[in-house]
């Protein structure tokens, strides 16, 4: 029974990564917008500076996880709008219940009342596929008023053999997730109940989601695996500080300026239609009064 497990898990790799070609979305934002200067020109470490190393050049992040520690970064300025990139590579192997985050948040200003919008890696025991999850929440979480709005993707790569780039346009009509420029998300807003519109912060870190992360906590972070690496380089900020006037001008998401081109729509559906695993709309389980942006 292991043994056919362990094929099927193989023949699910290997189909994931011979599948039709990834298309060309077009508009290429990671190339388009400058990496910065250094890592410290627009990050800082917020926890667990033990568990990280900043590159001498400042090109490269390093952060892990143990059972002393996970790790984690946040930008130097909270922002309204913006692009914001990064290359990462993940830990390959054994990484159940560690999650791997880069994403858009104001809990520290407002917790338990507050905006996010995420992109995680779920982990996986050895043969079994990364799961990416995107998320968009607002003004409440861990209580009463928490409402997920997940979508889960399985990947056409193997994101711990190297570096891909991952990103997040948000600004005040839309919120569109990459994978290599491929938009795989658009979350457009459609209500001011439905959409962050306040500051937030952009992180990066890795920590232990045992109760939740894998298979809904049937696997747990195994410390006999440590330490659990995640790196991060390319780092890409383009955006409109909350500090900045209101001339500032958002990143464009696509050749017009905003919204996404025919090609770019195309190369979405090519990535929903194979990989997407999971959609909170179409879940019979969820209570859809509580997420009125998937009636229509």
């Amino acid at each position: 029974m292991a043994l056919l497990l362990l094929l099927l898990s193989s023949i699910l790799i290997s189909m994931l990564h011979w599948s039709s070609g990834q298309p060309s979305p077009g508009y290429y934002p990671s190339h388009r917008f400058k990496p910065l200067p250094g890592f410290y020109h627009g990050y800082s470490s917020l926890w667990g500076p033990q568990h990280q190393t900043v590159s001498g050049d400042q090109s490269s992040v390093t952060i892990w996880l143990d059972r002393n520690s996970g790790s984690g970064f946040k930008s130097n300025r909270p922002y309204r709008s913006g692009y914001f990139a990064a290359s990462i590579k993940l830990q390959p192997g054994y990484t159940a219940g560690v999650i791997t985050a880069f994403y858009l948040s104001n809990n520290q200003v407002h917790p338990g009342f507050h905006d996010e919008v995420d992109i995680e890696f779920m982990g996986n025991t050895p043969g079994k596929p990364y799961r990416l999850q995107t998320n968009v929440y607002i003004r409440g979480s861990g209580d009463s008023r928490y409402v997920g709005r997940e979508m889960k993707f399985y990947l056409w790569f193997d994101p711990s053999a190297d570096f891909h780039n991952y990103a997040i346009l948000w600004n005040p009509d839309e919120i569109i997730f990459f994978v290599d420029d491929i938009p795989i998300r658009r979350y457009p807003r459609k209500s001011e109940n439905t959409f962050p519109t306040r500051p937030m912060w952009m992180y990066g870190t890795i920590w232990d989601a045992s109760s939740w992360a894998t298979d809904r906590g049937k696997y747990r972070v195994d410390y006999r695996y440590q330490p659990f690496v995640a790196r991060f380089t390319r780092f890409i900020i383009r955006g409109c500080s909350a500090y900045a006037p209101a001339s500032c001008r958002q990143a464009p998401s696509s050749q017009s300026g905003s919204g996404l081109s025919p090609q770019q729509y195309a190369a979405m559906q090519w990535a929903q239609s194979n990989y997407m695993v999971y959609n909170y709309c179409m879940d019979p389980k969820r209570d859809h009064a509580l997420t009125p942006e998937c009636s229509g």
